[in-house]
C-alpha cells in the first residue's frame, strides 16, 4: 500500500500513522523554522483557491491541501521538497541563496545599483521570489 506523505512523516517521527500535526509541531520535530513552513502553508492555500482542477476531489478544504503540501515539502524524496526547499531553513542556521538565485542576481546586477541588488538579496533571503523582490526593490529603492 502506498503511504501518504503525512503517513511517511509520522512513521519517521514514531507517531500513529494518521496523527495530525500543527505547523508548530512539524517545526519542532523537523527543526525547520516555523516561518518557512507558514510560507509553504500559504502557498498551499493559494494553490487550492486558484487551481481547483489540480486538487484531488476528496480534499474539501484549503487547510487540508496546505498541510498536505507541508508534509510533502519536508520529505526530501518529493517534488514539493525541490520546489519549496528555499523556505525550509533549519532553526539557528543562516539562510542562503540557491545557485540559481545567485546566477540570476549576477546577471541582473549589470542593470542595477548596488543598493537595488542588496535590497533584492535581502528580500530573497526572507523568502521572496526573484520577481517579487525585484518589484519591491524598484518600488523602494529605484533602479
Amino acid at each position: 500500500m502506498v503511504q501518504t506523505y503525512k503517513q511517511q512523516f509520522n512513521r519517521k517521527y514514531n507517531q500513529p500513522p494518521n496523527q495530525s500535526n500543527s505547523i508548530s509541531q512539524i517545526s519542532k520535530l523537523t527543526g525547520y523554522e516555523k516561518k518557512g513552513l507558514q510560507i509553504i502553508f500559504n502557498k498551499g492555500v493559494g494553490a487550492f483557491k486558484t487551481n481547483r482542477a489540480s486538487v484531488r476531489p476528496h480534499i474539501t478544504s484549503a487547510d487540508a491541501w496546505a498541510m498536505a503540501r507541508i508534509y510533502a515539502s519536508v520529505n526530501p524524496k518529493s517534488k514539493s521538497y525541490k520546489v519549496d526547499k528555499v523556505h525550509l531553513v533549519k532553526k539557528g542556521s543562516k539562510p542562503s541563496l540557491t545557485d540559481k538565485q545567485k546566477e540570476m542576481l549576477n546577471k541582473h546586477k549589470v542593470h542595477h545599483t548596488k543598493k537595488h541588488m542588496d535590497f533584492m538579496k535581502k528580500e530573497m533571503l526572507n523568502g521572496s521570489s526573484f520577481t517579487e523582490s525585484h518589484k519591491k526593490a524598484k518600488k523602494m529603492v529605484g533602479k
